[in-house]
């Protein structure tokens, strides 16, 4: 089963009392659709691309707001509601919501999760430190396809009067994917193979860089999440990678901490590029408003910053 029941336990009553006298006489409404689901989607880029297989169905929210950082979001109460309030809520999986597994239980309540990576085989944390692997998945907008199906059966689940709505969205948005895959390929050919070196913030292109055969010299923060810390030794063995590798750049999300990425790149005499989205869609009036937007943008940054 991709769906599974959830049940609060930290956000119980206690956080819904501490917010109540904040939220009492609001005016705003909780989100409601043509057929009176709520779904919600952890991350921004998940939202969006479970919005293209709902449709015009009915709305899916996102959890997070754009351009923050996944690995360090902390629900407050007012989220507890609005997940409370949900009939699903939509997840990556493989351990990247450290927050719901702290915050969450299955205890047969009548709130569902969908994982939209169940079923794919990720690859493992290069740090090792990360049980469940690599979280990053939709970096390949391949993966991508799965979980479309996934989100396309959970909401069909939920939603039975409307599966022909979402297996015809979903079938259309596949063919998208399967053409931004394509999109990739030409954008990253400017690239010389020998060209193709990737020192990122922390492992977060692993997918990407398999799929569009780059090599990952190394990570300022060799996790897949940006919650460790390197040693000095580590800093100074990436410094001698980069140096020689002759890797040209530093990549970087849109928000990350630079310090550590500027200090290495003095020393090495690589560029800090500072403007990738990887972990949120951006604003809808920034250069990734939508996962197709943040793939492609990605896609001609690097290439832009490496052919």
């Amino acid at each position: 089963m991709r769906l599974r029941a959830f049940g609060l336990i930290l956000l119980a009553a206690t956080l819904f009392a501490a917010c109540s006298s904040s939220l009492e006489g609001s005016s705003t409404p909780p989100a409601s659709t043509s057929n009176g689901l709520r779904v919600l989607a952890a991350e921004t880029f998940l939202a969006d691309i479970a919005q293209n297989v709902a449709g015009d169905r009915l709305n899916v929210e996102s959890l997070l707001r754009p351009n923050v950082d996944p690995h360090e979001f902390q629900p407050t109460p007012q989220d507890a509601i609005k997940i409370a309030e949900s009939r699903m809520l939509i997840v990556n999986g493989l351990g990247y919501e450290t927050w719901l597994t702290k915050e969450f239980q299955n205890n047969g309540s009548q709130h569902l999760v969908l994982v939209a990576s169940e079923g794919l085989s990720p690859n493992p944390d290069p740090s090792g430190e990360h049980p469940d692997g690599d979280p990053h998945m939709w970096m390949n907008p391949l993966n991508v396809i799965h979980y479309v199906e996934n989100i396309r059966d959970g909401l069909s689940e939920i939603d039975p009067a409307g599966k022909d709505v979402y297996a015809a969205n979903a079938d259309a948005y596949i063919s998208k994917l399967k053409d931004l895959d394509l999109w990739v390929k030409n954008e990253v050919a400017q690239v010389p193979p020998e060209k193709r070196l990737l020192v990122t913030n922390h492992d977060a292109l692993g997918y990407f860089a398999q799929a569009y055969h780059f090599k990952i010299v190394g990570a300022v923060i060799p996790s897949v999440t940006t919650e460790a810390s390197p040693s000095a030794q580590q800093l100074a063995a990436l410094i001698d990678t980069i140096k020689s590798s002759n890797a040209p750049a530093i990549f970087l999300n849109v928000g990350e901490n630079q310090k550590l990425a500027q200090q290495i790149a003095s020393e090495s005499g690589a560029k800090v590029i500072t403007d990738l989205y990887v972990e949120s869609i951006s604003a809808p009036d920034g250069p990734a408003p939508t996962y197709i937007d943040l793939i492609k943008h990605d896609a001609a940054v690097i290439a832009d910053a490496l052919k």
